[in-house]
C-alpha cells in the first residue's frame, strides 16, 4: 500500500465519520423510525427471564434449528406469528455499558477508516481519472454496501421502513463524503509510455 492510498483512505475515514456523527446527533438519523415502549419495566423483567439473562440476538416466536420434524416446526412457527406478535430482541445484561464512550467511538471510527481504505485501494485498481468518476465509483461501493445489509433487515426482519431508509441515507452520504476526498487526495499517476 502506498502511502498516498494511506493517506486518502484514512482522510476518507475522518470524513465519514464527521458525516456519521453529524447525521446521528444533529439531524437525528441514527433514531428514526425506533419506538420507545410505553411500559417496558415488565418486558425487561420478561426478556431477563426469557433470554437466562444471557447476551444474545433473539428472535421470537422461536423456533427449534435442530427438530427432528422440521415441517411440523415450521407449520407450528408460522401459526405463532400468524395469531401473535413477532419480534427481534438485543439483550445485554445489566451493566453493560451501552454509553458512547472513547471505546464506542474508536470502534465506528476504526470501522469507517477500514472500509474507506479498500474502497481507495478499489479505486487504484481502475483506470478512472476523472474527479467525478473516481469520486462516483466510492460512492457506488457505498451504495452496494448500503443495499446489502439494511435491505435485507427490513425484508427478512421487519425492521422500520423509516429506520432503514435514514440508515441507508446516512451510510451512502458518508461514502459520497468520503468518495470526494478520497478522488482528491488520490489523483490517479500519469503514465508516460515510450
Amino acid at each position: 500500500m502506498s502511502l498516498r492510498l494511506i493517506i486518502a483512505g484514512v482522510a476518507g475515514g475522518v470524513a465519514m465519520f464527521i458525516w456519521t456523527g453529524l447525521a446521528h446527533t444533529v439531524l437525528g438519523l441514527g433514531s428514526m423510525g425506533m419506538s420507545v415502549m410505553t411500559n417496558e419495566e415488565p418486558v425487561r423483567a420478561g426478556l431477563q427471564t426469557a433470554t437466562g439473562d444471557k447476551d444474545g440476538l433473539y428472535f421470537f416466536p422461536g423456533m427449534d434449528a435442530h427438530a427432528k420434524d422440521k415441517n411440523a416446526e415450521m407449520k407450528a412457527w408460522t401459526e405463532k406469528a400468524r395469531t401473535g406478535p413477532s419480534g427481534l430482541v438485543i439483550y445485554r445484561q445489566a451493566g453493560h455499558n451501552a454509553e458512547m464512550g472513547l471505546p464506542t467511538m474508536a470502534a465506528e471510527a476504526g470501522k469507517e477508516i477500514v472500509t474507506t481504505l479498500l474502497a481507495a485501494f478499489l479505486l487504484t485498481l481502475t483506470s478512472l481519472t476523472l474527479f467525478w468518476s473516481r469520486a462516483g465509483f466510492v460512492a457506488v461501493i457505498g451504495l452496494i454496501a448500503t443495499m446489502t445489509t439494511n435491505l435485507s433487515y427490513l425484508i427478512w426482519y421487519g425492521f422500520p421502513t423509516t429506520y432503514t431508509m435514514a440508515a441507508m441515507l446516512t451510510e451512502f452520504v458518508g461514502y459520497v463524503v468520503a468518495g470526494l476526498v478520497i478522488a482528491a487526495l488520490l489523483r490517479p499517476r500519469l503514465r508516460v509510455e515510450i
